[in-house]
């Protein structure tokens, strides 16, 4: 239920639903991609993008619905890291 007050607050009510399940498959999909093991920088590269953007736009609109902002930046910033260190150290297809 919070993630999808969040998701209305940012996209609106009309859109929250749709975004809430576009997000789903896009995670499912990277997470997927990760799995295959080809492309990876790439793959990091997007979920990057992706995940910076969602976070910026989250404290913008909707910061006080969030548990806690600052330790979803640092989880989220570990998270990435890791997976740039898979990305970078996996062996070239």
């Amino acid at each position: 239920p919070r993630h999808r007050q969040i998701a209305l607050r940012v996209v609106g009510a009309a859109r929250g639903g749709a975004v809430l399940w576009l997000v789903a498959i896009v995670e499912i999909g990277l997470g997927a991609w990760m799995l295959v093991g080809r492309a990876l920088p790439l793959c990091m590269g997007v979920q990057t993008l992706l995940l910076v953007t969602m976070n910026a736009l989250e404290l913008r609109y909707a910061r006080d619905l969030l548990l806690s902002p600052r330790a979803m930046v640092i989880a989220n910033g570990v998270f990435l890291a890791i997976g740039w260190y898979v990305a970078l150290a996996a062996p070239r297809a």
